[in-house]
């Protein structure tokens, strides 16, 4: 058991390097903005690069882990990481500077998508949800060391900013070195005909007697498909590409990377105009809360279920979403309700829709297509991050600070509705048994 804990936590490490690279900007984007002279769509450009480089990222990253591998295209993803830490702490205009959080988008896109899908190949059924959850711990710290880093270096107006991003090399290169210590995903070497190697792999994660039967019900489930995209498309499965898609659309269009996103820029230009370092600093506080709510979401998701904690925080962020929204309608927004509704809308997220979203995304799609169906769960997810990180700025110029949180706030009674009414429980459930769900639908 302590192996399969050790792997997982090498793999979580891409979770870590994610949350670094995705958080960064909140704190940059003030120095950033002062010494290109960004406009407002230009700041939006700054922010988006990373998360369009994203949906690439996602895009081809099952195709490619399902022709070569989980490991060796993670391995693939730490080096992107590392040269794009590089390549954004030395631009000179705002168009070098985009290309090298694009080239880290891609390598974000590759491991969010990755991560935790070779955790729960990797994983046996009783602590799955804890150890996909790993992950998300690990992008949740990534985001704390970021605002750690970006309140450190903020001190140091001119360049402090590069440094911000160039420290990332250092965990990318580490993440290098830990990969050629954990083994490829068992289930892809069944898929592979490589089945000797499939054992000695469950028998080391798992429990040794049950390894061989575990290889008999991956081996039916492979010959039970037919191994296309398409047949999502069909009856059964289109529930579970829908249930992928809406979950990975509402994850982001809650709104918490608002908050995430631009928490510096919000707090230092419409609360009480404060300094550079005092906002990013109160942003250490709300990373920190991250970082304690999904310590207990890794608690509670095998004991309590998905469902649950995913109604719980979704009704919770739109309550917070509603509090920030009524705190701007006056023209002196306090700055003490403003901080506490972005920790509550937080610990919300982080609780249950962040951890919980991946968590279902790994488990519901059948084994021999998990790599493209979660592809295209994770593209889609992308795509809805970027298009929110893109529009927020011009949204709350165009209809109110108040009217777009209460926007969000919509999202997530929505998000309650859909997965009190649609998106079935997954606790406990080992993976081929999760497909039956979808193979005695008829929708």
């Amino acid at each position: 058991m302590k192996y399969v804990y050790r792997v997982s936590v090498v793999a979580a490490a891409a979770g870590l390097l994610f949350g670094f690279d995705i958080a960064v900007i909140n704190g940059a984007l003030l120095f950033l903005k002062q010494q290109f002279g960004l406009s407002e769509a230009q700041i939006g450009i700054a922010a988006t690069a990373l998360l369009m480089g994203c949906v690439v990222g996602a895009a081809v990253g099952g195709w490619l882990s399902d022709r070569f591998g989980r490991k060796p295209i993670l391995l693939f993803s730490a080096i992107l990481f590392a040269v794009s830490s590089i390549g954004a702490a030395l631009p000179h205009n705002l168009a070098q500077f985009a290309a090298a959080r694009c080239a880290g988008g891609l390598a974000i896109g590759i491991a969010s998508l990755l991560a935790p899908l070779y955790i729960a190949e990797v994983s046996p059924a009783a602590i799955r949800g804890r150890l996909v959850s790993l992950n998300q711990m690990a992008i949740v710290t990534g985001i704390l060391l970021s605002y750690l880093v970006n309140w450190g270096f903020s001190f140091h107006v001119e360049n402090g900013w590069r440094w911000m991003f160039a420290i990332a090399a250092v965990p990318s290169l580490a993440f290098f070195g830990a990969l050629f210590f954990v083994p490829e995903s068992p289930r892809w070497l069944v898929e592979m005909g490589r089945e000797k190697e499939a054992l000695t792999i469950l028998k080391r994660v798992d429990d040794p007697e049950e390894a061989p039967a575990q290889i008999e019900r991956i081996r039916l489930a492979i010959a039970e498909e037919s191994g296309t995209l398409a047949e999502l498309f069909a009856p059964g499965m289109r529930r579970a590409l829908m249930i992928g898609l809406v979950l990975a659309v509402t994850q982001q269009w809650t709104g918490v990377n608002t908050v995430l996103f631009y928490g510096s820029l919000i707090l230092q230009e419409k609360v009480g105009h404060q300094s550079a370092s005092s906002a990013i600093g109160a942003n250490v506080l709300i990373g920190s809360i991250n970082f304690v709510a999904t310590i207990v979401a890794l608690w509670l998701i095998d004991r309590v279920g998905r469902r649950v904690l995913l109604m719980l925080s979704a009704g919770g962020m739109g309550a917070c979403l509603v509090c920030l929204g009524l705190a701007f309608r006056g023209a002196n927004p306090s700055p003490a309700v403003v901080i506490a509704s972005m920790l509550g809308c937080t610990a919300c997220f982080a609780v249950g829709l962040g951890p919980g979203v991946w968590v279902v995304l790994a488990e519901i799609f059948p084994n021999r297509i998990r790599g493209r169906a979660m592809a295209l769960a994770t593209v889609t997810l992308w795509a809805a991050c970027s298009a929110l990180t893109f529009t927020f700025l011009q949204i709350s110029t165009a209809i109110g600070t108040p009217g777009t949180f209460g926007l969000y706030a919509g999202v997530c009674a929505f998000t309650v509705v859909f997965v009190w009414k649609v998106t079935p429980e997954t606790k406990g459930k080992q993976l081929e048994e999760i497909e039956t769900i979808w193979k005695a639908a008829k929708v």
